[in-house]
């Protein structure tokens, strides 16, 4: 299991029958209520495409400084080079801010740095270089919120910048000539949420003016919508306007290097999703930079011809494949370390020979292998450069600021970041680290818990009711990908499949056969064997082979399926804990006046001539059941017996495995249902 709990969500049964008489797809309908949406209007305004109205871009902190200073150099003919970063945002921003300033009348030149050789952000030696090919004005996109001494040496250098980036800030705003990010303290615009690409686009229409804004905006939502979905930024907002928009233009992409990519993938005859964007389009530009040739990805979305576009695209999805074996190396070599050293908390590895652009993704994987945040960082004479990734709500951006005194530099999200640190204080980092998780965490690490939307039978899994949830793109961060989940399925085959990275499965349920595929898993650390039953949490997907289409299972999760007692015994644990338990939970513990009074006529006959009744609770259930003709219910049974104690019947003593049973013959009559223990169970039944 990669998650120690599983936390299914019931649908409310009330609200999932006013969607589906509204005409919402039952699976849709179960999800949705699941989620809390439970209206048919709530439901539309979520659903409804590209209706989340876009903000003002002049609400953004300093846009207006931001607007003037580009015009002027648009108007003056000045040198502007953008200058971005080398992830997909990052890249993507770049490319729509160099293409839309070219159109406006500019002299506009890209600028990536190399993630191998120069690193993150804005650097003195790149300033030096544009200020010799002639540049006055550098807007930064995805990046420069920390970059003041850069910003104050491109000065010295007769460059002005403007700072336009999404990450958190630092105290001290660079000394710009504007400084535009949503996250600034001051910023009053209402949503925090935009990608870099995002913040890039509202530069790009306040630019355009008011009368060509929206065409500016449908213009390069393509781009905006492929770096917000590969930044994990929050599914909600303007973002889903600006995701829902692009989606509908990649369906017919006019963008010559990205329809050659999306063929070159395999998505040229394929619905585009927020989903096939995360798996398939993003870890190809992405890899680009990620191999230290972010500019051939840049040159791909920018290029006008078909020929080269096709050549690039190549190239990518070799660069992919590449950065995919290397990924795989590392990743079974951190594992390997971390076996025979084993981390709690936080994970903090080192090593001299680790590709830089790599790491960030094998971080990724082990915070989702060991639910814990993951620090990874390469090493080269005596300075590291580290990548993170979070895991349980953990703000990474707030951790490493309290661990600066350690550090060299530090940026990034609440997510994910980067840092250099030096190999002397690798030790020192990890130690704080650690204590300070620990403490966020009051000392105790939570358990890793994967959020449901809901339990299907599998005849509920058609090809119709899956692609009915497609209603809920764009999927991200607030409005995730369904999960859901599918209990008690026999495994008919399992079989390890592209190169033994990944295991795919053939189930059975209720006489239902799926396919299933689970990535980046061994199949023989699982312990499946045909025959054996188990329960799967996945992503619901639509596989088209050769023409057929069928439904397939993304696995996330899967775990041994448990035998009706020890299903049973897992709920009564989680009601003596004090957990939330859901209405069928509840109902499962409930006893009836039946099993209450069996119960009451056994113990009196036991009593009978003694003053106790002394057994294991096991055999009381047992005996009890039998006695009176009931099912054997051990789970109800312990309930019985506690409400009979909160009421004053009896009176138990727990010693070594045994409960002596003393009973109270009194000579008023008990009200059972004046009992708080069966108030609470009820209460919880009637939950929706």
């Amino acid at each position: 299991m990669r998650y120690k709990q599983w936390k299914i969500a019931h649908p409310a049964p009330e609200g999932r029958g006013r969607l589906e008489a509204a005409g919402v797809p039952s699976l849709l309908a179960a999800v949705l209520s699941a989620r809390g949406v439970t209206e048919p209007e709530q439901a539309r305004k979520l659903l409804a495409p590209g209706e989340e109205p876009l903000l003002d871009p002049m609400l953004l902190r300093d846009m207006d400084r931001a607007v003037s200073r580009v015009l002027r150099a648009l108007e003056t003919g000045e040198s502007i080079a953008v200058y971005g970063d080398y992830d997909v945002d990052g890249i993507t921003a770049t490319c729509l801010l160099t293409d839309c300033l070219t159109r406006l009348g500019g002299r506009v030149q890209p600028y990536i740095p190399d993630r191998l050789e120069e690193g993150y952000g804005l650097n003195q030696e790149a300033v030096s270089h544009l200020a010799g090919r002639g540049v006055t004005l550098i807007v930064t996109v995805d990046c420069g919120i920390t970059a003041a001494r850069e910003v104050e040496f491109a000065r010295t250098l007769g460059i002005d910048v403007v700072v336009t980036d999404h990450h958190e800030c630092k105290q001290a705003l660079p000394q710009a000539a504007a400084v535009v990010d949503p996250h600034r303290p001051d910023c009053p615009y209402p949503f925090k949420g935009l990608a870099g690409v995002g913040v890039a686009l509202k530069l790009a229409m306040a630019a355009a003016g008011p009368r060509r804004a929206a065409a500016v905006f449908r213009a390069y939502a393509d781009l905006a919508a492929v770096g917000t979905v590969a930044d994990v930024m929050p599914m909600t907002g303007e973002n889903r306007t600006i995701v829902q928009t692009g989606l509908a233009a990649l369906a017919h992409p006019r963008r010559v290097g990205l329809a050659q990519l999306m063929e070159e993938a395999g998505l040229g005859d394929k619905p585009v999703t927020s989903v096939s964007i995360g798996y398939t389009l993003a870890p190809r530009i992405n890899a680009a930079g990620r191999m230290g040739q972010a500019n051939l990805a840049a040159e791909l979305l920018l290029t006008q011809d078909p020929g080269r576009a096709a050549a690039l695209a190549q190239e990518l999805c070799a660069l992919n494949r590449e950065r995919q074996a290397i990924e795989c190396d590392i990743f079974q070599e951190c594992v390997q370390r971390l076996e025979r050293r084993p981390q709690s908390g936080v994970i903090l590895l080192s090593d001299g020979h680790w590709h830089q652009g790599v790491v960030g993704i094998v971080a990724s994987r082990l915070t989702e292998r060991y639910a814990c945040p993951a620090f990874m960082v390469c090493l080269d004479q005596g300075m590291g450069k580290g990548s993170c990734r979070s895991w349980g709500g953990v703000n990474l951006f707030e951790l490493l600021s309290r661990c600066q005194d350690l550090l060299e530099g530090f940026g990034g999200h609440a997510l994910a970041a980067g840092f250099t640190v030096k190999e002397e204080n690798l030790e020192p980092l990890e130690r704080r680290l650690r204590q300070l998780v620990l403490e966020e965490r009051a000392g105790e690490e939570p358990p890793s818990q994967l959020e449901i939307d809901a339990a299907v039978l599998p005849q509920e899994l058609t090809v119709e009711a899956v692609e009915a949830l497609d209603a809920l793109e764009p999927c991200g961060a607030g409005n995730p990908r369904p999960v859901l989940a599918l209990t008690g399925a026999h495994v008919i085959s399992a079989a390890q499949v592209g190169r033994g990275r990944h295991l795919k499965l053939r189930l059975e349920a209720r006489g239902v056969p799926l396919d299933a595929i689970f990535f980046s898993v061994d199949g023989n650390e699982l312990g499946l064997a045909p025959g054996c039953r188990v329960d799967v949490a996945f992503y619901p997907q639509i596989n088209d082979f050769r023409g057929v289409r069928s439904v397939q299972l993304q696995v996330v999760d899967l775990r041994h399926a448990l035998t009706r007692a020890q299903l049973e015994h897992s709920i009564y644990e989680k009601y003596r804990r004090g957990e939330h338990l859901s209405p069928d939970e509840a109902q499962s513990l409930l006893p009836s006046r039946a099993e209450f009074a069996c119960l009451w006529r056994y113990l009196e006959r036991q009593c009978a001539g003694q003053s106790c009744v002394e057994d294991t609770l096991a055999r009381i259930a047992q005996k009890s059941a039998r006695s009176g003709g009931q099912t054997e219910r051990p789970n109800r049974t312990l309930v019985c017996l506690e409400v009979m104690e909160e009421r004053g019947l009896i009176t138990m003593e727990h010693q070594s495995g045994r409960v002596q049973i003393t009973l109270h013959r009194l000579e008023h009559k008990v009200d059972l249902n004046a009992s708080a223990i069966l108030k609470k169970l009820r209460e919880a039944m009637q939950e929706t």
